[in-house]
């Protein structure tokens, strides 16, 4: 009879935020595979947990998964953890479970703590519906056209970043999407946990008035409900973006229009071509 692959949710920062069944399922395995065996030490001598830790993390996951798909075909119970939230939720996990399913091994989620979900149900914007991004890429020109790619989703986007970028990411939000309400929840269920409220725009104001505020993790939520009703673009838009192009290139003249009407990046940038391709051809006549 093949063992059971547990994929067992951890802490985000508060240690008590443990649930029952994922102790008593950490306490009776024969094998716990954790992203970081020296931070999960941590967390199972909390809980009075002495068990056996296997590392399984981006680097290794191909080569461990085949030793612990070995494991689960003989018997062996396996629990699967992160260094915090959910397993497979921007952390490693996914080879080894699809593996598992493949060679029909019975995976069991043992719910609790996540940080989008946390965010979420405190930040105050809508949650009826929600796009979960996670990481975006750490590129500055890649992380922009990634969150062009978001523009047309009528949802609560929810990203992760760390402290060495969030501000950096902030101004780029800020470019794509200036008007829409912003959260930013930082070390959740930790100490220090602050929810911060405003466009893109304030929220950089309050990271510059206080250092402070950068340490730690992130989840950025933006309020995108309103993608899907966005008002067209009107004769008053298009006159102003007319004046614009006498003065500036299309790219700035985009961005400036962008920040006076709140109205869709892309439907600008293709006005703005529009417009551009009309006088081209009236000069060639």
């Amino acid at each position: 009879m093949t063992g059971v692959l547990y994929i067992v949710a951890t802490p985000i920062g508060n240690l008590d935020d443990i649930s029952l069944r994922a102790i008593a399922t950490l306490k009776t395995v024969d094998l716990i595979a954790a992203e970081d065996t020296r931070h999960s030490r941590q967390l199972l001598n909390h809980l009075g947990i002495d068990a056996r830790l296997l590392s399984c993390h981006e680097h290794n996951e191909n080569s461990r998964s085949i030793e612990l798909l070995q494991k689960l075909a003989d018997g062996s119970d396996i629990a699967l953890i992160s260094d915090a939230g959910t397993p497979l939720i921007s952390d490693p996990g996914y080879r080894l479970v699809s593996a598992a399913l493949r060679q029909g091994i019975r995976v069991a989620p043992i719910p609790g703590a996540n940080s989008a979900i946390a965010a979420l149900s405190a930040a105050g914007l809508p949650t009826e519906k929600f796009h979960f991004t996670g990481f975006l890429s750490a590129k500055t020109r890649e992380r922009a056209g990634q969150l062009r790619t978001l523009v047309d989703i009528p949802a609560t986007l929810v990203l992760f970043e760390s402290g060495h970028r969030i501000e950096r990411l902030l101004e780029q939000v800020t470019e794509v999407f200036p008007a829409r309400p912003c959260v930013v929840a930082k070390e959740l269920t930790k100490l220090h946990e602050r929810f911060l409220h405003g466009t893109a725009a304030q929220l950089l104001q309050q990271f510059a008035q206080d250092a402070k505020l950068k340490k730690g993790e992130f989840v950025v939520l933006i309020d995108n409900t309103a993608a899907d009703a966005e008002p067209a673009f009107d004769a008053e838009d298009l006159r102003m973006l007319e004046i614009l192009l006498d003065e500036v290139s299309v790219k700035m003249a985009v961005n400036i229009a962008v920040r006076l009407t709140g109205k869709k990046k892309n439907e600008i940038y293709q006005q703005a071509l529009s417009l551009r391709a009309a006088r081209a051809s009236k000069s060639e006549i």
